[in-house]
């Protein structure tokens, strides 16, 4: 039977995926007070206390990542029609918002954008999630799969974690100019370090796209490889996998020393089967290979 305080918390989680799910939704007090079934006159006392931010202050933030991707990673589409996207009426008032927040104008944010204040500006909203939202797995969730080769084309981010979304930028360039898209190739990342571990400047990944095409770098350091088959332990994540740390640690300090495997000599790698912003949020999928023997 469940106490009083996980039943509370449950109800919180409720009302934080009912907003993460309902981006585009009117998501006032009385909305998302309703969802989580506590009374209006006090929910924004018990949101603000439970996440660190207000509820205005968390679905602003929530629009604004959607709308930083969309700049970031996806130039077809225009900023009004991110703006709208956003919540706002007008180019201008999301660019002033926009510009508050990031110290940047949209424009500048999608020919250069400054990572390290992007990162710091949704430092609260990732802090928030983690509250309550940070997924506990178990031995079901980890599946035992015999994968084929795949035949990669690679771009190696070395350096900060901090700076890879310019090291994402290029790549996705890059993708687009070869044709490779997410919706004809496979999308994979390769994990050689662990950031809690690595000093930021030798901290590596490997963005990596599935073909076996010739690669033509068109100026790009991108170079051939191979992701080798053979039996891995996958765990899969729905909804945001910025941080896939909580899954790797699972594998590596619960599953693997209780299923008697041992890891094979390949890095930890995930493919992104779906992407967001191209689907909300909530709705990627990842899954996170770790090599057996």
């Amino acid at each position: 039977m469940k106490t009083a305080l996980e039943n509370y918390h449950d109800r919180m989680r409720r009302a934080l995926d009912h907003i993460d799910r309902h981006l585009d939704d009117t998501l006032d007090l009385d909305v998302v007070s309703a969802v989580a079934a506590f009374s209006k006159f006090h929910f924004h006392r018990q949101f603000s206390a439970t996440f660190g931010l207000s509820v205005h202050r968390y679905v602003q933030l929530a629009r604004m990542k959607r709308a930083s991707y969309a700049l970031a990673y996806r130039e077809t589409l225009n900023v009004t029609e991110i703006a709208l996207d956003a919540g706002y009426g007008a180019p201008d008032a999301f660019a002033r918002a926009f510009r508050q927040r990031f110290d940047q104008s949209p424009s500048a944010f999608r020919k250069s954008p400054e990572w390290e204040a992007w990162l710091a500006a949704f430092g609260p909203l990732d802090n928030a999630r983690k509250r309550l939202m940070t997924r506990e797995f178990t031995m079901q969730d980890v599946t035992i799969r015999d994968v084929a080769p795949t035949p990669v084309a690679y771009m190696e981010h070395r350096g900060d974690p901090a700076t890879i979304g310019a090291t994402i930028q290029r790549f996705i360039a890059w993708r687009k100019a070869s044709g490779l898209t997410p919706g004809n190739s496979a999308t994979f990342n390769i994990f050689h370090s662990d950031p809690a571990t690595t000093a930021p400047e030798q901290y590596r990944m490997d963005l990596c796209v599935g073909t076996d095409q010739q690669v033509q770098p068109l100026g790009e350091m991108v170079e051939a490889g191979e992701i080798p088959g053979g039996r891995c332990a996958v765990i899969r994540i729905t909804g945001n996998a910025d941080d896939l740390a909580p899954a790797a640690l699972y594998l590596y300090r619960d599953w693997l020393p209780a299923s008697g495997e041992e890891a094979r000599d390949f890095p930890i790698y995930c493919q992104r089967l779906t992407l967001f912003p191209d689907v909300p949020e909530h709705e990627a999928v990842t899954d996170l290979f770790l090599p057996l023997q």
